[in-house]
């Protein structure tokens, strides 16, 4: 858990916490060059009751070079 996720969930209620965790782990980061994806939470942020589909350079998990990642939100799909 990056410095920022820690800060937020000691300061805000359980609940709040793991409906934050819950809603950052939907939405996914993917590489443009190597297409790997990981979620938002796992790269270390926190994206909650956010809206658009911005675009981010960061290092990417998958090729290892600093590349343009999508960030969209993966809905669970209802049965």
């Amino acid at each position: 858990m990056s410095f920022i996720q820690r800060l937020v969930c000691t300061i805000v209620p359980k609940r709040i916490a793991d409906e934050i965790e819950s809603e950052s782990r939907e939405w996914k980061l993917t590489c443009a060059g190597c297409s790997a994806s990981r979620s938002v939470w796992e790269a270390g942020g926190i994206r909650w009751k956010a809206k658009g589909s911005p675009v981010t350079r960061t290092l990417c998990a998958g090729c290892g070079q600093v590349t343009r990642h999508d960030i969209a939100r993966n809905l669970p799909r209802a049965n």
